[in-house]
């Protein structure tokens, strides 16, 4: 989990969802991206609080890619998987993802997708940032689960849809799949949301 100035209620419902897996057997390593709010004293807290499942590390601010990156880089994980400071996960996202990664390598899925508006369910496409592509339809970040080797490979690159480019980069040395199956709800409604400041800044743009 990478976090940069998202509110503490809404760190605590993400930390809460992994801590209620019905799947026990994780690491829950949460980089701080540099936060400049009291979220990072409330975070070390909750941390040390749970300290059996989770690792809290800090640096300047970089990115969310650059803070995954290293998340990865120090995890003892057979598999790897990423959660958004904002979203949750329900209570078998892990047990699922487990389930069908047996015969791939990496997989990604659609998500439950919580919005206000119908306009919510709609992101800048990367490749032609006039037009607008449903979530469904892309790759996200957070819905990501694979084995070790593929993300320690790869790595995130700091960029606008780094999540479908790191899936495409997959395609072509691993088995890879979405899935349809919506364990992972992904909160559109959030106006300071990373995506909702993504979508406000290219369309400032173009």
């Amino acid at each position: 989990m990478s976090v940069y100035n998202t509110p503490f209620e809404l760190i605590k419902r993400a930390i809460d969802s992994v801590l209620n897996q019905d799947f026990p057997d994780f690491q829950l390593i949460i980089v701080d991206d540099g936060s400049n709010n009291n979220t990072q004293n409330d975070l070390l807290q909750y941390a040390i609080k749970h300290e059996d499942k989770i690792t809290y590390l800090r640096h300047k601010n970089r990115s969310q890619s650059a803070s995954i990156n290293r998340g990865i880089l120090i995890s003892n994980s057979e598999y790897i998987t990423v959660i958004d400071a904002d979203d949750e996960y329900k209570p078998n996202h892990l047990s699922n993802c487990l389930a069908e990664i047996k015969s791939h390598d990496l997989i990604a899925s659609t998500t439950e997708t919580i919005v206000n508006l119908e306009a919510d369910y709609y992101v800048p496409d990367r490749f032609d940032k006039n037009r607008v592509v449903h979530v469904d339809d892309c790759i996200l970040f957070a819905t990501l689960f694979g084995k070790k080797e593929v993300f320690t490979m790869l790595n995130f690159h700091d960029m606008y849809g780094a999540d479908a480019h790191f899936y495409e980069r997959a395609e072509q040395e691993f088995s890879v799949k979405k899935l349809n199956a919506r364990t992972y709800v992904y909160y559109r409604n959030n106006k300071d949301s990373l995506t909702s400041k993504i979508k406000l800044k290219v369309q400032d743009v173009y």
